[in-house]
């Protein structure tokens, strides 16, 4: 019977040699390999002694920064949300009370503003949409962890502190000059 693809070969029943059957040619050729590497220099970084450097372009956990006044810039206008490709930031808007002027800077701010870190894919868009300077990615490694609830970021985890304001990043300094 003939094949529908004419590639049928014929098998060769060749005597295999006395050191193809002790297999001594494919030791010695696995143990050179082995040797080689061997003395090659290491790549392993012992992690939390050394850090691996990471590049000026790398974009890590997000921040919800502050102005000059230590008051939320975010006006919850949602074009990060909007921009999101993965659509993992969700926020709900609010109104400024009376008293609140030292909290918030506009009159409308974010009264919930989460991201999933599991669904988001660090792309920067975020960043691009907002108007008013609000969300940048920082150079911090998102933590790891065993739960996945805890990688839903809220305003707890995303709004920087009033003494982190003074911690500019090299990448912020740039974008600021460029812009």
């Amino acid at each position: 019977m003939q094949s529908l693809t004419n590639r049928s070969k014929n098998v060769v029943d060749k005597k295999m040699s006395l050191m193809e059957r002790i297999y001594l040619p494919a030791i010695f050729k696995g143990m050179s390999i082995t040797l080689k590497h061997f003395f090659m220099k290491k790549t392993t970084v012992s992690y939390p002694e050394q850090k691996k450097p990471v590049t000026p372009i790398f974009r890590g956990q997000h921040v919800l920064k502050r102005d000059d006044e230590g008051r939320e810039r975010c006006t919850a206008c949602g074009l990060c949300a909007v921009a999101c490709p993965a659509e993992a930031i969700t926020m709900e808007a609010a109104e400024r009370n009376n008293g609140d002027e030292k909290l918030y800077r506009e009159e409308k701010y974010a009264k919930t503003y989460e991201i999933n870190m599991l669904r988001c894919i660090f792309c920067g868009l975020c960043e691009e949409a907002c108007p008013k300077q609000a969300i940048f990615l920082t150079e911090r490694i998102v933590d790891a962890d065993f739960g996945r609830d805890e990688f839903i970021y809220g305003k707890d985890k995303l709004v920087e502190k009033v003494d982190e304001r003074i911690d500019i990043t090299k990448r912020q300094i740039w974008e600021y000059q460029n812009s």
